[in-house]
């Protein structure tokens, strides 16, 4: 890097030569001017107005306008000439805290260097110094033609040198501040907390100029002749605060689905939709019910369903009458086969029971109750295969 100032750091009775040069860089972009009719340079030329003619650098001097208009001739010479010492020094006047520095008194930064072998030992210790006890050291120094203030600090290996603004420099804020009285709820606050807490860190050197980038993008768009590129439509941000508190929630939101949160806002809040899902209907249920009257829902839908499915239910209807019949049918002549065997059955019951009463009449009256228990047993034994055949035989005939 190119010194644009050399010196000495003033450090009590020590001196450290130092250089000076550019710890910032301009990475804007700079146009010219042109005649918009035949897109020609616009240039300013120095012109004296009383030649009324134009003249070289070596040719123009300094002065000072007074009130009244006139011009006071200022050479460098008279400049050299002021008991200035801060002219080739940076002269140390203090350490304090970095927390006692104003940002914005915050000005150019700029990096000191040792100058030469023997710089190297007292700049380390300057160094050393203000890294130890964590403050930064008050200075001032002169640069471009006048006495500036300064605030020199420990960065990693070096010390830096940040330009800083005269107190009376920095405008008093008095109408700069809401006029109305405004207040605040802890509601509010803590919204605004938890916004500033979903934000987090971020990593500085991810951040680049996005206008920047576009105009270079579209500078060489012009140049392969592309032409302009569509222009990108602006994002609504959006001119007036409704609901501050609905506002808050809604950036909590966005700022932890940017983050990659999926549970979102805990607790929902004001503005935010609840999802609603429809329970679906099992299958089957609407056809299994029926009506007051008896009648099957699905035999309403069938008979309301339209002209059109009028002869497909007539032949259903008809279907299940011819059916009926048969079952009817069948029924009517399988009825007599039953009660003639069950007259028969009884009939056979009755003389086996019949003949063994009187072969077991003069037992007592407890081996009558046994006999006629046994007997009961063998009618209904010998009963039920003559119904069984009864049954089957009846069954072929119909």
């Amino acid at each position: 890097m190119r010194s644009i100032w050399n010196g000495a750091i003033s450090f009590g009775l020590v001196s450290i030569p130092v250089k000076l040069m550019n710890a910032t860089e301009n990475h804007s972009l700079s146009f010219r001017q042109i005649h918009a009719a035949d897109g020609g340079r616009i240039r300013y030329r120095k012109v004296c107005e009383l030649e009324e003619k134009e003249v070289s650098g070596d040719e123009i001097g300094k002065a000072y306008e007074d009130a009244d208009g006139s011009m006071i001739p200022i050479t460098d010479e008279d400049l050299a000439a002021l008991p200035l010492p801060t002219a080739k020094t940076i002269e140390i006047v203090a350490f304090v805290p970095a927390s006692e520095i104003d940002p914005l008194q915050m000005d150019t930064a700029y990096y000191l260097a040792s100058n030469g072998t023997p710089a190297a030992k007292p700049y380390t210790l300057l160094r050393e110094a203000l890294r130890r006890s964590r403050k930064v050291a008050v200075a001032k120094f002169a640069l471009r033609g006048r006495e500036r203030l300064g605030m020199l600090r420990a960065v990693d290996d070096v010390i830096t040198l940040h330009g800083l603004l005269w107190p009376d420099e920095i405008r008093e804020p008095d109408t700069v501040a809401p006029g109305a009285d405004v207040s605040v709820r802890d509601a509010e606050l803590d919204l605004a907390d938890a916004l500033m807490d979903t934000l987090g860190d971020v990593d500085l050197d991810s951040l680049h100029d996005d206008y920047r980038e576009a105009v270079e993008a579209m500078i060489a768009a012009k140049v392969e002749g592309g032409g302009a590129s569509a222009p990108a439509e602006p994002a609504d941000t959006g001119g007036k605060v409704i609901d501050l508190m609905a506002a808050l929630e809604s950036s909590v939101r966005a700022a932890r689905k940017a983050h990659g949160d999926e549970e979102g806002d805990e607790g929902g809040g004001e503005g935010e939709g609840a999802e609603v899902t429809p329970l679906k209907r099992p299958s089957g249920s609407r056809a299994s019910r029926t009506s007051p009257s008896g009648k099957s829902a699905s035999g309403k839908a069938a008979s309301g369903g339209g002209r059109g499915g009028g002869a497909s239910a007539k032949e259903s209807a008809a279907g299940a009458r011819r059916s009926t019949a048969k079952k009817t049918a069948a029924s009517s002549s399988a009825s007599p086969a039953r009660k003639s065997t069950a007259k028969s059955t009884a009939k056979t019951a009755a003389k086996a029971a019949s003949g063994k009463a009187a072969a077991s009449s003069g037992g007592r009256g407890a081996a009558k109750k046994s006999t006629g228990g046994a007997a009961g047993k063998a009618a209904k034994s010998s009963a039920k295969p003559a119904a069984r055949k009864t049954a089957a035989r009846g069954r072929s005939s119909a």
